[in-house]
């Protein structure tokens, strides 16, 4: 079902298929003729089902429509839900439905609470966006979720799609097609649904796709190129957003966040927007120039303080590529953040006339060159490449039981004749 909803009349999908996509015909008699209808009390007429569809059609809430047809709520819910019919909303939000979402948001799917409400999923995230709310685990699929993932894995549908229609993250489609053992029309006979899900959740995770083809490899997935992992992510409709219109609560949504100086990555990846899409949205709503950008152009990871306090231990003590690794950061990031916070690798901090005293100091005391890197604070290459300069060749020594600290090397006489020992 698609609804009218922008100025240029441009449908939105709000459904692929409805669930359940048919209703069992009543069973004929023995003669052949169909059997009568049993008289029940509740039962639907005719003229009640096409007030329903006139009433959900003009985006009326269940609670109103319930009382214009005198039924409960439930059975109202219901008879929707049997008919098969959902719609997009750009109705503003009230008190109670506000409460309605904060009460179930996070225990229950999307798609429930956002056919309850007669929105949207998409309206529903970006509204329990902009009321702080989160969820601490994902709830159970249900039925209209399958069918909707189904439909649009078997039609070739973007699995990018098909995450806002239902209300599910990119990654959690793909994990759940791989449990209904589905597989997307147009994905690639050398990829594996188990692989697809791993990308995915790499990619919400910040990595770029050059890691995340080097991490494929390494967990035993066939290793990606960066212009493959790009084809497949065009392929299945990563980060782009088709062309849908705006709704009023995804501007909101990015009013608030230019507003607060947050960072835009994590409400490109809630929305499935693209940078271009939000950059164009932001200039049409005015905000140009008043996001306060504190994460600059990075689109990476935010950095918590514990990789900060990680970064300032080891950065210049171990290889950075090492160390962007194991932080799962590019070397890039792993420069810009230490040069931001005023850090200075071992290779590039200059030496000062301590460190050249104890250089010298070193070099007369027979200290090893090991022991002497490690109280300077550099790698031991950074010190056997000054050392070599200055014409001071350490050659094999024997590394100190207690190894001595800076100040504890500049204590030491330079000029006096070094004991064997010491």
């Amino acid at each position: 079902m698609t609804m009218a909803i922008d100025p240029d009349d441009t449908p939105i999908v709000v459904e692929l298929v409805a669930c359940p996509a048919s209703l069992p015909l009543p069973p004929l008699s023995p003669a052949g003729a169909p059997g009568e209808m049993t008289w029940r009390k509740d039962a639907w007429t005719p003229d009640e089902i096409a007030t329903l569809r006139r009433l959900f059609a003009d985006d009326v809430p269940v609670t109103e429509i319930a009382e214009v047809l005198g039924r409960g709520r439930q059975g109202v819910r219901d008879r929707i839900y049997v008919l098969g019919l959902r719609r997009h909303s750009q109705r503003a939000w009230n008190e109670l439905e506000d409460e309605e979402l904060i009460r179930r948001y996070g225990n229950e799917a999307t798609a429930g609470i956002a056919a309850d409400l007669g929105r949207s999923c998409m309206a529903t995230y970006a509204r329990a966006a902009l009321l702080g709310l989160a969820r601490t685990g994902a709830p159970p699929w249900t039925p209209w979720e399958d069918a909707q993932l189904r439909f649009g894995y078997e039609t070739g549908i973007p699995i990018a799609e098909i995450a806002v229609l239902i209300g599910r993250s990119h990654c959690g489609v793909a994990t759940r097609a791989t449990l209904l053992g589905q597989r997307h029309k147009h994905m690639p006979r050398d990829w594996s649904p188990a692989e697809i899900e791993r990308a995915l959740a790499l990619q919400e995770a910040g990595h770029s796709y050059t890691r995340i083809g080097k991490i494929l490899g390494q967990e035993g997935h066939t290793t990606r190129s960066k212009s493959a992992m790009k084809a497949i992510m065009r392929k299945i409709g990563e980060g782009r957003g088709w062309g849908r219109a705006w709704t009023a609560e995804e501007d909101e949504l990015l009013k608030a966040a230019y507003a607060s100086g947050q960072s835009l990555t994590h409400l490109q990846r809630g929305l499935s927007r693209s940078a271009h899409s939000i950059r164009w949205r932001a200039r049409y709503l005015g905000l140009t120039g008043t996001h306060a950008n504190r994460a600059g152009w990075r689109t990476g990871p935010d950095w918590s303080e514990a990789d900060l306090d990680r970064l300032r231990r080891d950065y210049g003590r171990m290889p950075t590529a090492d160390l962007a690794r194991d932080m799962g950061r590019s070397k890039a990031a792993i420069f810009t953040r230490a040069n931001l916070l005023g850090l200075s690798h071992g290779y590039q901090r200059p030496w000062s006339e301590d460190d050249k005293a104890a250089l010298a100091i070193a070099h007369a005391r027979a200290i090893d060159i090991r022991d002497l890197a490690d109280a300077l604070g550099r790698k031991v290459a950074a010190v056997h490449k000054y050392a070599a300069k200055q014409g001071l060749a350490f050659g094999r020594r024997k590394r100190a039981a207690t190894p001595k600290s800076l100040p504890e090397i500049l204590a030491l006489d330079a000029a006096a004749p070094a004991s064997k020992g010491d």
